[in-house]
């Protein structure tokens, strides 16, 4: 599965993006798909992941109450809906698939087979 994200960009502080990840080649209906981060010199870390059913989310405490992942079957595509951004929060961001099929959820990255291109988000103080 070819995955694309994109919706990333420049942002003041306490502002808003939403982060699309659209599917291509496979349906992506039967994956927990999740979000990842890089910073700058740091490693890629955890940010959200939701199951296959739609029903469970995971999220990084970083994160937790600020964003929301979200799954759109029909259009093949996943959501990082994030509000009050903060400047810790400027990183690529990338989303990924879980290949193996009804899987329970993870939010280890060795997890996700199937990786985006990263889409940046940078957060102004």
């Amino acid at each position: 599965v070819q995955l694309q994200a994109f919706g990333g960009g420049l942002v003041q502080a306490w502002g808003s993006l939403r982060l699309s990840c659209a599917a291509s080649g496979r349906t992506i209906s039967a994956y927990n798909m999740g979000w990842f981060r890089q910073a700058p010199g740091k490693e890629r870390e955890f940010v959200a992941a939701i199951s296959w059913t739609g029903t469970v989310t995971e999220y990084a405490s970083s994160v937790k109450g600020r964003f929301t992942i979200s799954r759109d079957t029909a259009k093949n595509t996943v959501y990082l809906q994030m509000t009050s951004l903060k400047p810790e929060d400027t990183a690529a961001y990338y989303c990924a698939a879980d290949v193996s099929a009804f899987r329970a959820i993870s939010i280890m990255e060795a997890r996700y087979d199937s990786w985006g291109q990263g889409t940046e988000v940078t957060v102004s103080s």
